[in-house]
């Protein structure tokens, strides 16, 4: 793997980071220098990262980000390894059925604003005490946080409210010098962006139903975790360092 050095002596928390998008970030963190701890959970692949990436830049711990306690003792293991975090990446998530409100489940909806809302909000509350000033802290939210789609309730509540969160996280963290934005994907190459399209466009085939979703978004094509991963680099690192409270929207120009 290439080395680079925009996070050189930085140490960052991902949470969702054994998969998806959060393993690219991981990836492409470790590949510009910073040690990364990983919090998701699925154990397996949290081991497999490690064991890729290397225990001397990864550590890793399961913990449910809905769950207050667990998700505190994991994000303290990280401090306790590496030292104090400079990047917070609050990334785990789940998508939702595919449905109008009258046959959205009430336990569904509320499950997915846990995941991504509670979640976001436990991350946010017990790792930025342990950031350093002048830290980053990104919250992945969605286009779905900055505009409304049909049949998908659950998620753009969710999703909008992680821009909530953020805009009040960035004020109360100014002070410190601790930047704090979201990154809004549009539809990206990843095992849930693959549900959400078979569901919404009625393909059983995944592949169709990528191509169906492309062809509506300007550039014709997903982003990939890669590319996300990318964005998240920019906020994360100094190239950066005067941007908070933003929403940056990396889309393929999907929202017009």
């Amino acid at each position: 793997m290439e080395t680079h050095a925009q996070l050189a002596g930085k140490t960052a928390l991902v949470t969702g980071g054994e998969s998806g998008i959060g393993r690219s970030i991981v990836e492409l963190f470790v590949a510009n220098g910073a040690k990364v701890h990983v919090i998701g959970l699925n154990e397996p692949q949290l081991d497999e990262v490690r064991r890729e990436l290397g225990h001397d830049s990864v550590s890793n711990a399961a913990a449910d980000v809905t769950d207050e306690h667990a998700l505190a003792d994991a994000i303290t293991a990280g401090a306790d390894r590496w030292g104090n975090y400079d990047i917070i990446v609050s990334n785990a998530g789940i998508g939702c059925t595919v449905a109008p409100i009258e046959r959205q489940h009430s336990a569904e909806f509320l499950k997915v604003l846990h995941v991504h809302v509670l979640g976001a909000f436990h991350t946010l509350k017990h790792a930025t005490p342990l950031v350093a000033d002048g830290g980053s802290v990104v919250i992945t939210s969605s286009t779905a946080g900055l505009s409304g789609y049909a049949e998908t309730a659950p998620y753009v509540a969710a999703k909008h409210a992680q821009v909530g969160l953020m805009r009040t996280a960035y004020k109360e963290l100014a002070s410190r010098g601790i930047r704090v934005n979201t990154l809004n994907p549009g539809p990206t190459q990843t095992a849930l962006q693959d549900g959400i399209a078979k569901q919404s466009t009625g393909h059983a085939d995944a592949a169709v139903a990528a191509q169906a979703i492309a062809e509506g978004i300007p550039l014709g094509r997903y982003n990939t975790p890669e590319e996300i991963a990318g964005s998240v680099l920019y906020l994360a690192s100094d190239l950066s360092k005067t941007v908070t409270g933003t929403t940056l929207v990396v889309d393929g120009g999907f929202l017009g």
